[in-house]
């Protein structure tokens, strides 16, 4: 927190002083104008020759001006998205809101965790993770809480996230060039669909006509100039028109060419900077070093070729230019030049460039991960293994409040199965939710909300809340028992990590009771690790039968002083104490 405070008043006035200058070179910039066109106004008033070379030196002066007042402006949107990026995280910790991304139109409500486990929408895991600026990164953070990767690249994770976290100056630098890039999936999918899209070379005759043209343009002009004889400036006009026209008998490819590519130049020349930033960048770990070896192409950094990228779209916006692009086509086919190079480039670049793009998802990502590392230095990278081994000490939800939330001890061996019991309120659900969440962290190589973490990473498969489903015509109950079947569905596979929380609940009690066992038993079957919370007790009673596989754990509350008091502490045993009668006595509904 004090190192956020300490940076927002650096970057506060870092920007002020940015600001100072901005408007500084800004008044001179007007000045130089005035002084311009005085000079040019007394040259044509007076015909002296000082006013004239004073008009020369102040254009040139404005120029300059201009050139500062660019890099001035690039200046201050970095220093103005890292005081954001810093006033954000402050008012993260401090728990005033969450001023990130939600990824809310990535919810899944078929996906076998997303929706049970929060992991997109307001106030989600996602949303609390989320560190990313572009679309892709995005992408790529949504697409890895949804993976579980292999172990050896969980541990690749680790070290990567390990280091970034200590990057904390590199990391806010890095997404402050992505924020300010003001990236878009519109201008992300341009980009892909314009490499990908089958761009037919220039014939040789039409290469041919590219060059001689405007060759044969500038040798009558020259011509013109040394004789002044107006035949050639006769041929001059008719060798412009001829060039129009062979630009239109192209306008319609140059137009399929950079469909949809408005400020994309921009963009693009955004892109090549966070390249540029990991290029420069001294890494240690495997996969930071390997992602940045990615970067290299035919000997040149990625950033400079997606630099020639920029330049040529840059320069193809000159056609959208009525009168610049009649003078340059006109003269030189400056458009057609321009054409061959784009198709020149994509010819070349095109199978690498999606892969550049996902290097910047991946720093992204793993830029989200070394945040939460960072902000929780009391979360631990578990410990991996293939023996089915799942132990947390201290295991917390990552996003509760630190001061108050509460943790647990729980150790799944050698019992691999827990069937959880307490009253309402008594923190069930929200224990089975912590689970899920650090072992879907365990899984992405993230840290994990405990003190230690022993983890053999295994698929998640969650039914805690489901609802009627309108656009489906279908009830709860329904929708249940086919969250139900695609969970024994992805058991027939592989063991998963499997969570339940008060299953059947459209059904009557017996039939409740009966089915729960009945899936309890088919579970544990299919060699599943996980949970169960429940308030029947018969079903606890099937331990007795499982004694090996089944454990019976449970939250209790007291009344103290005519109160409820939850302290939500894990405990063996079944629940003993009821709380829904009291308290109904208490409010006076019986």
């Amino acid at each position: 927190m004090e190192v956020y405070k300490a940076k927002k008043e650096s970057f506060l006035t870092a920007l002020n002083k940015i600001n100072k200058k901005y408007n500084s070179i800004s008044f001179f910039r007007l000045l130089t104008i005035v002084f311009f066109l005085a000079s040019i106004y007394y040259y044509i008033k007076t015909n002296g020759a000082v006013f004239i070379a004073l008009a020369v030196f102040l254009f040139g002066l404005f120029i300059v001006l201009m050139r500062f007042h660019s890099k001035l402006v690039f200046q201050k949107q970095i220093k103005q998205a890292l005081l954001e990026i810093n006033e954000n995280e402050i008012a993260y910790l401090e728990r005033n809101k969450i001023p990130f991304e939600n990824g809310q139109e990535f919810n899944d409500f078929h996906h076998p965790y997303v929706y049970d486990l929060d992991i997109f929408g307001a106030h989600s895991l996602f949303q609390n993770l989320n560190r990313t600026a572009t679309f892709i990164g995005k992408k790529t953070l949504a697409k890895q809480l949804l993976t579980l990767l292999p172990n050896d690249e969980i541990v690749r994770n680790h070290k990567a996230t390990k280091e970034l976290a200590e990057k904390l100056d590199w990391r806010q630098e890095f997404l402050a060039f992505a924020k300010i890039s003001q990236d878009t999936q519109l201008s992300y999918d341009t980009l892909l669909k314009w490499s990908t899209f089958n761009s037919t070379p220039l014939s040789k005759a039409s290469i041919f006509v590219s060059y001689c043209s405007p060759i044969l343009f500038l040798g009558l002009f020259i011509t013109y100039l040394v004789t002044s004889n107006a035949i050639y400036a006769s041929l001059l006009s008719y060798v412009f028109v001829f060039n129009l026209i062979i630009l239109g008998r192209f306008m319609k490819r140059i137009q399929v060419e950079i469909a949809n590519s408005s400020n994309i130049d921009k963009i693009i020349n955004q892109y090549s900077l966070l390249l540029q930033k990991i290029e420069e960048e001294s890494f240690q770990s495997e996969k930071l070093m390997d992602l940045q070896q990615k970067l290299t192409f035919k000997k040149e950094n990625a950033s400079i070729h997606l630099k020639q990228l920029a330049g040529l779209f840059s320069k193809m916006d000159s056609i959208g230019n009525f009168v610049t692009a009649i003078v340059f086509n006109g003269t030189f086919l400056f458009n057609l030049h321009v054409l061959k190079s784009l198709i020149q480039w994509k010819k070349d670049h095109a199978e690498v460039l999606e892969d550049w793009m996902e290097v910047i998802g991946e720093f992204e990502m793993l830029n989200s991960l070394a945040n939460l590392s960072y902000n929780n230095p009391e979360f631990v990278y578990p410990t991996l293994n293939t023996n089915f081994e799942i132990d947390f000490s201290n295991l917390n939800h990552p996003l509760l409040n630190k001061k108050t939330r509460v943790g647990n001890s729980v150790s799944f061996h050698p019992e691999s199965f827990m069937i959880l019991t307490g009253s309402n309120m008594s923190g069930k659900s929200t224990f089975l939710r912590s689970l899920g969440i650090n072992m879907v962290l365990s899984g992405m190589g993230s840290p994990v909300c405990a003190s230690q973490a022993n983890v053999h990473p295994l698929p998640v498969l969650v039914s805690m809340r489901l609802s009627d489903s309108l656009s489906d015509s279908e009830s709860y109950f329904f929708a249940e028992i086919k969250r139900l079947k695609q969970i024994m569905d992805e058991l027939e596979n592989r063991p998963a990590f499997v969570l339940l929380d008060e299953i059947l609940r459209g059904t009557n009690s017996d039939d409740k009771r009966n089915g729960t066992i009945e899936v309890v038993k088919k579970v544990i079957g299919k060699k599943a690790i996980g949970a169960i919370a429940t308030h029947d007790i018969e079903v606890c009673l099937t331990t007795n039968e499982y004694p090996n596989v089944l454990t019976n754990k449970c939250f209790e509350v007291e009344i103290i002083n005519n109160d409820l008091h939850f302290d939500y502490k894990l405990r063996d045993g079944i629940c003993k104490n009821r709380s829904a009668t009291f308290l109904m006595k208490k409010m006076g509904v019986i």
